[in-house]
């Protein structure tokens, strides 16, 4: 960045993806300041690497900023972006300071997709590090390995989830991409599938000439693009067609074998510690970028025998009395399937329970029907209302509605408790020894998770 630019400003620094960049610009000697609506670990950490955090948002509290950054979630009416703008202080988009960072590195990797960024970015990013590359990263997510979201690096590449949500990953200038898959999602921005494959066509084609898109063959919205990128492309699936494949995928309860193969040749064996057939797809789309960049077969499978995965994708907070709980962030229907089919192939004799908080208006208006249906692997399925994220309420979309059209398509044992506050009370007047119970959203919905394990223990302690 331009030397004169030394204080840059978050509105929404809590979030998992400003706090990674805001992390990283303090790590470069920035000084940094910003505001999010709670004081949590996340704001905590920052103002402890010397970041100065407020809760809640005022105008004043841009003062001395040179630019300020936000994310897809603040509004124009947000008092410090008013400020701003009267100040006549730059507002930009998280990724228009994304795409700064990527400046300051010789190679950016950018990762996007409407299921499997986090976990992908991750294991890119660790990868690379294995293999002694030293990359930064950022991403939308705490790496378990890492034990945070940022990652300042001395090597030549920057390793970043890209969001898609609000189209501003076009502001990236990366020279390889992975696009993991295209679903319809992000329907507050977008009006349909279409227009969501043209954002990933153009992202693609501002590849430099000697770039690569990396993309799932498998997915049929990806597959359907394919005769219309002009850049170079690198295939990867399951399927023996795609430049990088996996054959003889075997689940092994909360790991996953398989033999790598690239075109014809078998490299090898594979082993994962994470489950479900996604993370052999996010596997994959890793494998496929270290094979570019020339990383040894050995170091790969290496690396990946020890990646221990994200927080908040599959994670297991605990167990008390035999009763697991489990965390995980899925709050679309692509991804509380493959979720919910993760753990029934890696517990399947255990009975099931899941709290589910749908997340913003919008996305369950859109995907009303299709939320209907992706349920079925839950023994139980309890309910609570809309987590907004900003959004003004729907007319007739509701939690409760949301229910009602669940049980229409034939889900048992299917209930709605309204406050979340009341989940874990619920929850244990039905658990078992040897159940497990699921928190599924990209809410709060944790934090019935959390309760009901500290509910579990104090019993147990008495």
């Amino acid at each position: 960045m331009y030397k004169k630019t030394q204080h840059i400003h978050f509105v929404g620094i809590g979030g998992i993806g400003m706090s990674g960049i805001a992390e990283l610009l303090l790590n470069l000697g920035y000084a940094v300041s910003g505001s999010d609506l709670r004081d949590t670990a996340i704001t905590r950490r920052l103002a402890g690497l010397g970041g100065k955090v407020h809760t809640g948002h005022q105008g004043e509290w841009i003062a001395g900023a040179d630019v300020v950054v936000i994310s897809s979630a603040v509004r124009e009416n947000n008092p410090e972006v008013q400020a701003a703008r009267t100040a006549h202080i730059p507002v930009i988009p998280r990724a228009e300071m994304l795409a700064e960072l990527m400046r300051l590195k010789k190679y950016g990797i950018a990762v996007a997709g409407s299921h499997g960024k986090t976990t992908t970015t991750s294991m890119v990013g660790w990868l690379l590090s294995e293999a002694g590359l030293d990359p930064t990263v950022v991403i939308g997510g705490k790496v378990n390995s890492l034990g945070t979201n940022a990652k300042l690096g001395e090597g030549e590449f920057l390793v970043a989830e890209a969001d898609e949500s609000d189209g501003s990953f076009l502001k990236l200038s990366p020279v390889l991409e992975i696009v993991t898959n295209i679903d319809l999602e992000h329907l507050d921005h977008y009006h349909d599938i279409e227009e969501i494959k043209a954002a990933f066509l153009d992202f693609i084609e501002k590849l430099p000439f000697y770039g690569a898109a990396v993309v799932c063959l498998d997915d049929a919205h990806v597959a359907s693009v394919l005769a219309q990128i002009r850049k170079r492309v690198i295939t990867y699936g399951l399927t023996s067609q795609a430049d990088v494949h996996a054959r003889a995928v075997v689940p092994k309860g909360l790991t996953s074998t398989f033999e790598l193969c690239r075109n014809t040749e078998v490299l090898g064996e594979i082993t994962l510690n994470v489950p479900g057939q996604h993370n052999v797809y996010n596997a994959l789309a890793a494998i496929t970028v270290a094979l570019e960049l020339d990383i040894p077969f050995a170091v790969i499978r290496a690396a990946l025998k020890t990646f221990s995965g994200v927080q908040r994708r599959l994670q297991i907070k605990g167990e008390v009395e035999g009763v697991m709980v489990i965390d995980d962030y899925g709050h679309h229907p692509t991804e509380i399937r493959a979720t919910l089919a993760a753990m029934r192939s890696a517990w399947p004799r255990r009975r099931l329970i899941v709290m589910f908080q749908p997340h913003r208006y919008s996305r369950t208006a859109g995907l009303f029907k299709e939320f209907s249906t992706a349920f079925h692997e839950a023994d139980v399925l309890l309910l609570t209302e809309i987590y907004a994220a900003s959004e003004t309420p729907i007319e007739g979309i509701s939690g409760s509605a949301l229910l009602q059209e669940i049980k229409l398509h034939g889900q048992k044992n299917a209930y709605f408790v309204a406050e979340i506050e009341s989940l874990a009370r619920t929850v244990r007047g039905m658990v078992q020894p040897d159940d497990i119970v699921l928190t599924l959203g990209a809410g709060n919905i944790y934090q019935a998770g959390e309760e009901l394990l500290r509910i579990l223990g104090q019993e147990h302690a008495a």
